[in-house]
């Protein structure tokens, strides 16, 4: 006995697995071991806020250190005058 070839099944077959075209439209997102694009925004963002509110902190700590003040931060034009430890000339006890 033999079968003859539907439309419908040749289809089937040369597509892998029949999809209904009433069925939910499922996709895989990308990911990278687990993680996906919007996992790693999230994780970019934190660690982006974690390292600004750092280099802010080490800017300050740093800040009193005159190797770092004067070679480092007084290189940028607002922390010029911010960071300006000059003694007034009517304090100079010499």
């Amino acid at each position: 006995m033999v079968f003859s070839q539907t439309l419908r099944r040749a289809a089937a077959q040369s597509a892998g697995a029949y999809r209904s075209p009433f069925a939910p439209k499922y996709h895989t997102p990308m990911h990278v071991q687990g993680v996906n694009v919007k996992t790693a925004t999230k994780y970019a963002q934190i660690a982006g806020t974690f390292g600004v509110s750092l280099g802010v902190f080490a800017v300050f700590f740093l800040g009193e250190v005159p190797r770092v003040r004067n070679d480092i931060l007084r290189q940028f034009p607002f922390f010029d005058q911010y960071f300006d430890r000059s003694i007034a000339p009517e304090d100079n006890p010499f």
